[in-house]
Formats: structure tokens, sequence, C-alpha cells
């Protein structure tokens, strides 16, 4: 169930729906937004964002040749909101292997953004065999060196973080998306930007994300368990940078760089959603690493 929206942003929405499906995992039912024919990369989401934030690239890759699928993580997007859930990183981690599983996916080259980062590259530490490469975008690898932006720093506080959402009404989400999220404001229309809006609070008004945003595990376990895992990864990795985030600034970068044992990376004059205004830049980065692999 989607809140009431004007037509423009339901039609949004309803074109997102239509270029997936729907399919259960771990007893969630969710969606998957998926396109191309090829070796397969799973584009993992963070917050606040769902499969939409990756609709743009999915085209591109789709056009170079690969099969490109996104997923909804539960509590966010097109997918259930549970009260019964482990939205930890840990718990999203084991849900993001079973979605895996029931999609019917086997090897498959990784997409990672914002905590999609944690949370994918635990999966892949857990599966390497099954892990063909990882291309970083704009996330957290040393969760101990993490402080939340200011614009999310409310949601972690019990009471506080309810009053914020509730109190973020639509034209300020939109100034505040544009504001720390694109490079380029041109690049969306107001009817997409109000479609994270109502991606993230549907039905639940958002209390799984708000679960979400509380269960970030900081941890030295956390940043040891991806240091050490993706040291001894047998696949290769790519880092994609918007280089004007605001949110995951350089001081990421650098923790993402020495977490996957690289040098360079692929700097975009973005901001945190590069998926928005440089999806094209973006899909060819991924396809350079992933096509020689297949």
């Amino acid at each position: 169930m989607i809140c009431s929206v004007n037509p423009e942003v339901a039609q949004v929405i309803g074109a997102h729906s239509a270029a997936g499906r729907r399919f259960e995992a771990e007893g969630v039912t969710s969606f998957a937004r998926e396109q191309g024919e090829g070796p397969t990369v799973v584009l993992v989401h963070g917050v606040p964002a769902s499969s939409f934030v990756y609709r743009k690239v999915i085209a591109e890759l789709a056009d170079q040749g690969l099969h490109a699928v996104a997923i909804d993580f539960p509590g966010l997007g097109l997918a259930d909101r549970p009260r019964e859930f482990d939205y930890s990183w840990s718990g999203l981690s084991r849900w993001l292997g079973q979605a895996i599983d029931a999609l019917g996916l086997d090897r498959v080259h990784l997409v990672v953004h914002d905590i999609g980062g944690p949370i994918g590259c635990e999966w892949a530490v857990r599966n390497p065999a099954r892990t063909l490469s990882i291309t970083a975008l704009n996330t957290i690898l040393d969760p101990t060196d993490f402080r939340r932006p200011w614009t999310m720093r409310p949601f972690a506080v019990p009471g506080l973080g309810e009053l914020w959402l509730r109190a973020t009404p639509a034209a300020l989400f939109a100034a505040l998306f544009r504001l720390q999220g694109l490079g380029d404001p041109r690049a969306m229309t107001r009817a997409e930007i109000d479609a994270y809006r109502v991606l993230l609070l549907r039905a639940d008004r958002g209390r799984a994300f708000l679960r979400i945003m509380r269960s970030f595990e900081l941890t030295e376990e956390k940043r040891r368990l991806l240091s050490e895992g993706l040291a001894e990864r047998p696949y290769p990795a790519r880092i994609v940078w918007g280089e004007r985030d605001p949110a995951l600034g350089i001081d990421q970068l650098r923790n993402t760089q020495r977490t996957l044992g690289l040098a360079d990376a692929v700097l975009l004059p973005s901001k945190h959603f590069l998926q928005e205004d440089q999806p094209r830049a973006v899909a060819a980065a991924i396809a350079d690493l992933v096509a020689p692999l297949g």
C-alpha cells in the first residue's frame, strides 16, 4: 500500500513497479527491479533510498549487455515492513543472501552504496565463491570512523526521530535531497524526489526506516570482519565516488580505499546520489570492471 500521492508521483512509482517483480525471501515479500541479459550485477541500496535509486543505472547497464538487478530491503521501497525482523546490518545482510537465492542468482557482481556497503560486503565476505566483483559507490566500509550527517542524526534518537520524520514536509525533503544528493539539481524532477519520500514512508509512515537507522553496527567487530574479509578477497574491486558528497566525504573515500586496498578511485562531479546525475558514468565504470570477467 502506498499513501495518497499526486498523480505525477503515482505515475513515477507505477512505472518503477512495472519494471520489476515481487518475490519472497525469509518470509518477507519484496521487490526487485531488473533489466537486461548477460552477467548479473546486483545493485544494493542504502538509506533513505530503495531500488528506485538505481533505475537510470539499470537501463545503462542493460545497454552494456549486463543483467542488472536492484533489490528492496525489508522496511524500504516496495518491500514489506515486518515488525518482527532484524533490521541491523547483519540481519539485512543475511536477508540479502536469501533474496539472491530466491531470485535464482548464482555468482554475481555486487554494486553497493551508502549502508548497502557494509551490508552487501558482509555477504561477499561470507560468500567469496559467489562474488565476482565489487563496485563501491559512496559507502561506509570502516564503521568505527563513521559519523551520521546532520540530516540523518535525529533519526537515531527515539522520539526525536519520529518528530523529525513527521516534521519534514515534502518541500523540505526535496530541498535537503538536492542539497546533499545532487551535483546537478536538474538531473531529477520534483516528482522523482517526491517518489523517494513516498517510498520511504508508505503505510508504516517510516517506522521500519527508523528501526534501520537505530540498528547501525558501528563496532570494531564489524570493522574487522569487513577489513580482514575484503583483504583476502579473490575478486577485483573498484571505487566510484561522487567527490562533492557532503554526507560521505573524502574521509570515507580514503577509508574505502584502505579497506579495499585500492590506490585509485573514479571521481565524478556529483554528491551522494551519483546514480541520479551521473548514471552513464557510473554504469560505464561498472561495465568496464565487469565485462572482462564475464
